[in-house]
């Protein structure tokens, strides 16, 4: 399973991992992965450090969790992205979207 979910710090951080590829074969996988999680105030942490390659649905579909989150009044933090997806977040300036650790 290349889309893992983990619930820490007592409910309030939902980790997202993405392993390899993050492209439009995840779609329904990665919405599953939080569509059901609807607890204000969570911290949402997706983990793209074991992630080799991401495409521009990848991008569509951070926005749509983006969306979700801040329906939750949560937070959306993009953790530890490999070197070649950290460029592509920069070329689409995501870092002035989500806060990317």
């Amino acid at each position: 399973m290349t889309v893992s979910t983990n619930v820490i710090d007592e409910g309030r951080q939902l980790v997202i991992s993405i392993k390899e590829r993050f492209d439009f074969s995840l779609h329904q996988e990665f919405r599953d992965a939080y569509s059901h999680y609807d607890k204000p105030d969570t911290t949402y942490i997706l983990d793209l450090s074991q992630t080799d390659y991401m495409d521009s649905s990848a991008l569509g579909m951070i926005l749509l969790l983006k969306d979700h989150v801040e329906m939750n009044a949560g937070q959306l933090i993009i953790s530890k992205p490999s070197e070649t997806v950290n460029k592509i977040l920069e070329i689409a300036q995501f870092h002035r979207l989500i806060t990317i650790e």
